[in-house]
């Protein structure tokens, strides 16, 4: 296979200078914005599925078209894995049958990652698979890290994978992951493993084009008990 995807460019040659405050604003003020109804519906319904399958849980943050769930959960056949992504389209395209211990919900993942943190749910490992980098630097606040759900993110502890093709995006990313929690991580470039499938149809462009894929791996302490503004 080969593909001609174009590597992201940037106005920014490093991270943001606003990063640092926009970590700091979003662990000083908590989000309030109301949750969206088709959310917390979506929330219900997914947990009326996770309570009848309660291995250790799996988050496929934004998981497109749903093909990275399926392959976690082969994967991790004694997991739960819950994809979630705002996109009805995306989660319509056919990629075959889900396993017995995935599910694919549309969902606004601000609200969802909210709700989830509020029921106590604690996964032992959370992806963000390719976000959209939002490259621009006015955009800073569109990317995860520069979000006020971040330190949601981070509440809901386990091992936090993020992949991306773009390396100012995971640098970025630990910068924050330090601020908010004072653990180390650090942006790596790593290789396909022989013989393992790519886990997103963006993996498999950006490698095919002869990108340079990049990830961060870090282990969160789950927070013992959180406040919420939230009713669950």
């Amino acid at each position: 296979m080969h593909a001609t995807s174009r590597p992201i460019t940037s106005n920014q040659s490093g991270p943001h200078d606003d990063l640092a405050r926009r970590v700091d604003r979003a662990l000083a003020h908590p989000l309030r914005k109301p949750v969206a109804e088709h959310t917390r519906t979506a929330f219900a319904e997914a947990r009326a599925w996770r309570d009848a399958h309660p291995g250790p849980l799996i988050l496929d943050a934004g998981c497109g078209v749903g093909l990275s769930t399926r392959r976690l959960a082969e994967r991790f056949a004694d997991h739960a894995v819950i994809g979630v992504d705002r996109s009805a389209h995306r989660l319509a395209r056919d990629h075959g049958a889900l396993p017995d211990n995935a599910r694919l919900v549309r969902a606004d993942l601000v609200d969802f990652w909210r709700l989830a943190l509020a029921a106590g749910w604690r996964p032992v490992r959370h992806y963000l698979l390719y976000p959209n980098p939002y490259p621009k630097s006015t955009h800073l606040k569109m990317r995860w890290h520069g979000h006020p759900v971040f330190p949601t993110i981070l509440a809901l502890g386990g091992r936090l994978e993020l992949r991306s093709n773009w390396r100012l995006y995971v640098e970025e990313f630990a910068l924050a992951v330090r601020q908010a929690s004072g653990l180390t991580a650090a942006a790596a470039a790593y290789p396909l493993a022989d013989g393992q499938p790519p886990l997103t149809p963006f993996e498999a462009k950006y490698h095919a084009s002869g990108q340079t894929l990049w990830r961060l791996v870090v282990e969160l302490p789950a927070a013992p008990s959180c406040p919420t503004l939230l009713e669950i």
